[in-house]
């Protein structure tokens, strides 16, 4: 048996008055999943446990079967582990977003937070930009550490794990409330305004019609994570697809092998292809017994606040990875089961996360069950299908 979760970052949502009374998800034309809900066991699961913030990395760490409250030392660890950071125990570890906030011409505390991605700035643009700032920021028990696209690393030696605000929950907002309470990371914070926002890339970026990438912002600060070995825990040899560091730091840490898909860059137009392929050939070609897709998109646009390009992502999902997937495991003659879902709701209308539980699929290729019409938060609330604890439900796909 072949095991697969196909994972569409915040694709949940709300009702929303533009669509009727739908949700993006209900929306959506995706009739890979819809075809998958009518054989399969549709439900609602919870990845958040109570009293922990919604982010995608506690949740993922429930969906990928790590319970949250026993295994979370913080976000920027794990992807500190994905880009090659080798901590030390001593050692904080911060995500260092390259954000846009306003420039009003006022003090840095004045402004407010335009875009947390800085219009899904390049790895390569982003590169540039925090090295050169890096340069002129150097001080003694602070490293930086480029990643991936708007995501990067500020490691902090003999640091304190403070209270930081992700960007993506303030857009919108003035910063000034929401700035760090110690003086080096807010002093650091409000210099990297002062040097990023007459950087020429940046003004380059304004030609080109981008958000400047103007401003550090750090967040989601913790200690090394220390992760059980997934193939001890679950008996299966498991294999992490992302374009998203906190994903593959979470696969690195638990012993899993990851993928390196070109063209997966955590946005809308990424390698979606590229994704179901790596996942296909893990498991029929590379002898892996587990392939976790995720995909970055719908999350992306929610916090953007499109409901059309929601959407789309979440069509893409259903075209681009659930099918072709489907497919070659189909032919393939391999029984397989699939679990596809969000791991938290992104509302368009709220732009950031939210702990609501999310609804799942079921697909057991030897085991077709009467199952919904379709695939979404109304069919799975009226299934009276619930497991309120998420780090529980690939117990499930394996049983």
């Amino acid at each position: 048996m072949k095991y697969v979760v196909i994972l569409g970052d915040g694709m949940a949502d709300e009702p929303m008055e533009e669509l009727e009374g739908r949700t993006p998800l209900m929306a959506a034309k995706k009739p890979e999943m819809d075809a998958l809900a009518r054989k399969g066991q549709v439900g609602l699961t919870c990845n958040v446990p109570q009293g922990m913030k919604p982010g995608s990395d506690t949740a993922n760490l429930s969906v990928i079967g790590y319970d949250p409250q026993k295994y979370y030392t913080g976000r920027s660890p794990l992807e500190a582990l994905s880009i090659g950071v080798k901590m030390k125990d001593s050692d904080v570890a911060m995500r260092c977003n390259i954000v846009t906030v306003s420039e009003n011409g006022g003090a840095y505390r004045d402004q407010v937070m335009v875009d947390h991605s800085s219009s899904e700035i390049s790895t390569e643009d982003a590169a540039v930009l925090l090295r050169d700032v890096a340069a002129q920021l150097k001080r003694e028990g602070y490293q930086f550490y480029v990643g991936t696209s708007y995501r990067h690393c500020l490691i902090w030696e003999q640091g304190q794990v403070v209270e930081l605000t992700p960007p993506h929950d303030i857009l919108e907002q003035g910063i000034g409330q929401y700035l760090p309470q110690d003086p080096v990371l807010r002093e650091m914070q409000e210099r990297s305004y002062e040097l990023l926002k007459e950087h020429p890339l940046n003004q380059k970026r304004k030609e080109q019609g981008l958000n400047p990438a103007n401003s550090l912002w750090f967040w989601g600060a913790g200690t090394k994570p220390m992760l059980d070995s997934f193939e001890e825990k679950y008996g299966k040899k498991g294999m992490m697809i992302s374009a998203v560091d906190l994903l593959k730091g979470i696969a690195k840490g638990a012993g899993m092998g990851v993928a390196q898909v070109e063209g997966a860059n955590g946005g809308l137009h990424t390698n979606y292809e590229g994704k179901a392929q790596a996942a296909v050939d893990a498991l029929l070609k590379e002898g892996y017994d587990f392939a976790y897709i995720h995909v970055e998109a719908p999350d992306e646009m929610g916090h953007q606040g499109s409901l059309e390009r929601k959407i789309e992502a979440i069509q893409y999902l259903d075209a681009r990875v659930v099918k072709p997937v489907r497919e070659q495991l189909d032919e393939s003659g391999e029984p397989y089961r699939l679990l596809i879902l969000p791991d938290h709701p992104t509302p368009i209308h709220k732009r950031t996360h939210t702990a609501d539980p999310v609804p799942y699929l079921l697909y057991d290729s030897t085991r077709a069950v009467e199952g919904p019409d379709s695939y979404s938060e109304k069919t799975a609330e009226a299934s009276g299908i619930y497991e309120p604890h998420g780090h529980l439900l690939l117990g499930k796909l394996f049983a």
